[in-house]
């Protein structure tokens, strides 16, 4: 069987509990089995093995038996996640998958790097962030997705689409889209980013600082 592997990172330094519940639900699990993902690998920090016992993901769950995909996670890896980034890289026997990312400017340059579609979601209880107007800014530059978490909440309260906005499994099917039109890491600011910044740019005007 072919591999195709949905990483997500929920980074080290602040919890984001939200998101990883919002990729533990049937809706979300529905959708990478009809993309053909096979496995979902979880950075998923200290609350991590208490949210998947909660959403029921441990041992012989549903997200296996009645998806078919592999749930795997652990903590955090002290040497970085390059190598849990590149296994969503295309090999003889893996298709390529996606990245799924806490907003920190780290990660979203790690995942550029590798040249792989990247989804990111930022987490807005975090207090003095800027993380959903960096997201807006690299999605319209076309680096990434922008997924939203608060659409999750929405997506069967009878909102029209385009209110609700792209929750996690709409943007997983954007995302597919999206890697046939990967603006490439380092940009060419000759005249390709519209608004003159580049990547680097807007992480500074929007942060303050790379993390």
């Amino acid at each position: 069987m072919i591999q195709k592997v949905c990483f997500v990172t929920i980074g080290a330094t602040a919890a984001f509990d939200a998101l990883l519940r919002a990729v533990l639900n049937d809706d979300f699990f529905q959708t990478l089995k009809a993309l053909k993902y096979t496995t979902l690998l979880l950075q998923y920090g200290k609350n991590g093995p208490k949210i998947l016992k909660e959403c029921n993901v441990t041992g012989s769950s549903r997200a296996a038996n009645e998806y078919g995909i592999d749930v795997t996670g652990f903590d955090f890896n002290t040497k970085g996640l390059g190598q849990e980034m590149w296994s969503t890289k295309a090999a003889e026997d893996r298709a390529e998958g996606v990245v799924i990312s806490h907003a920190g400017s780290g990660s979203i340059l790690d995942a550029l790097r590798i040249r792989v579609p990247l989804i990111v979601v930022p987490n807005t209880s975090l207090l003095h962030n800027h993380q959903v107007e960096l997201a807006e800014e690299l999605s319209k530059q076309g680096y990434l997705v922008h997924g939203r978490l608060e659409y999750v909440m929405n997506l069967h309260s009878g909102l029209p689409a385009d209110i609700r906005g792209r929750n996690l499994p709409a943007a997983l099917r954007e995302s597919e889209v999206h890697r046939q039109k990967l603006q490439a890491w380092p940009p060419n600011n000759r005249g390709a980013d519209p608004s003159g910044r580049g990547l680097a740019g807007v992480m500074e005007e929007e942060m303050g600082f790379y993390d």
